[in-house]
């Protein structure tokens, strides 16, 4: 039972009582309206007291329960604000304050390097409103933060008409994406490990080794904000194995991250950045085309001791196939606005199948997931001559340790929750791998 729901048969209980008092058990009710003069003068005193600090509990309780459920709650929608204030007033709910909001120890807590996106903070925000205005509790189930219950009914109505009335496809791209990223972090307290993104009781963080990416080479994960918190995402990897700041997560519509990614573009040069992803409307180009010593000559900065400062960026669109083709379309009209051009510099790679294949289809096996192609990138470098004292092999060595024990972990859960971990196997022919999104 909750606590609201506590709180108002508490108070149909006193309003039984006073009905009661006119049947016949009079002497059993402190409040009846006849018992004899000397007690009734007591008790009027005793009720006067008593009854402010009763109206209170009252009038504290659904904020204390509202404050509680919201861990386990949310779902966003950009609107008011003012849980804060509500919060604050109420002495009997010391929890409260944590709970209002992300704070930025918990979203950097996640593999985020940025501050807490303002529209996330203020989503967030709107939700603990809504719930307490429509005395509805919030819950959430199954994978990615999906409400549940009545709330769900009352918020996705506020939040469809909040969408329709954004102006552009911008601001709604925005919306949508802070709006999924708040429900998934609500709704993952207290339930997913923040490192690993899996269940608490699958943590497999202990298993995984860390090792130091090569200074000069920055991964930056570009994920769709539906695989945020996946448990079977595999970009989460690189930052567990490398670090957070040698590969960066930037969630697609977050303004705050998308700036911070294309200003250490901008710093780099576009001769330092590149895509892993399948251009079909450019020619194919492989680790071998960029950066080997035949063609280094024809760089605009070839990969020498004169380029020492620089950073090679290598951008990794994390996803699934069909919503990377809207964040690779936004790589590139970006990319058009600072550097003019119509492509994006991608780099496409040949290498086998990804472990994870046997738990999660592709569409071809032309295709694999982002883990596999950071493992093959850093692969088809080690083979260079210019490369091979960076020990790439050993990094890439890491990062598919990690992924098989991602996979151990994975598989472990789904015999134990009795379901497939086969998958069927739909080409068997050998194709140019290229990064899965």
């Amino acid at each position: 039972m909750s606590i609201p729901k506590v709180a108002r048969d508490l108070g149909l209980k006193k309003k039984k009582k006073k009905k009661k008092v006119k049947g016949s058990d009079k002497k059993k009710k402190p409040y009846g309206p006849r018992p004899s003069s000397s007690l009734d003068s007591k008790r009027r005193q005793e009720s006067a007291m008593a009854s402010p600090s009763m109206a209170i509990a009252f009038k504290c309780s659904p904020s204390l329960a509202f404050s509680s459920k919201t861990r386990m709650d949310s779902k966003p929608r950009t609107l008011h604000n003012s849980f804060s204030s509500s919060s604050s007033s109420s002495s009997a709910a010391p929890r409260e304050a944590p709970e209002a909001s992300i704070t930025l120890q918990e979203w950097q807590g996640w593999g985020i390097t940025s501050p807490v996106p303002a529209l996330v903070t203020k989503i967030v925000q709107d939700l603990k409103v809504l719930e307490k205005a429509t005395d509805a509790q919030m819950s959430f189930g199954g994978s990615g933060g999906k409400l549940q219950g009545d709330f769900k009914v009352q918020e996705d109505r506020k939040h469809r008409k909040t969408y329709k009335a954004l102006g552009d496809s911008e601001q709604k791209l925005q919306f949508f994406s802070a709006r999924q990223i708040a429900c998934r972090v609500l709704g993952s307290r207290g339930y997913l490990c923040q490192k690993c993104w899996l269940p608490l009781e699958d943590c497999m963080c202990a298993r995984i080794v860390q090792y130091p990416l090569w200074p000069r080479m920055r991964f930056w994960l570009y994920m769709h904000p539906k695989d945020f918190l996946r448990q079977n995402n595999t970009g989460k990897l690189l930052w567990q194995v490398f670090g957070t700041d040698a590969a960066t997560l930037c969630l697609f519509g977050i303004v705050e991250q998308e700036e911070i990614m294309w200003d250490a573009f901008k710093l780099a040069g576009k001769s330092n950045v590149w895509c892993l992803y399948p251009n079909k409307n450019a020619v194919v180009t492989s680790v071998q085309d960029v950066f080997g010593q035949e063609s280094s000559a024809d760089l605009e900065c070839p990969y020498t001791k004169l380029n020492e400062d620089r950073t090679l960026n290598f951008t990794l669109v994390d996803g699934t196939w069909n919503n990377s083709v809207a964040i690779f379309r936004c790589l590139k009209d970006q990319a058009k606005l600072i550097w003019g051009g119509e492509d994006f510099p991608c780099i496409s790679l040949a290498t086998g199948a990804s472990a994870m294949h046997k738990l999660r289809p592709q569409p071809s096996l032309d295709r694999t997931c982002t883990a596999a192609a950071a493992i093959g990138l850093l692969s088809e470098l080690h083979l260079l001559p210019e490369f091979s004292s960076h020990g790439f092999d050993k990094q890439a060595e890491a990062v598919e340790d990690a992924l098989v024990v991602l996979l151990e972990a994975l598989t472990t859960r789904r015999l134990r929750m009795g379901r497939s971990i086969s998958r069927t196997v739909r080409h068997n022919s050998d194709f140019l791998l290229t990064a899965k999104v």
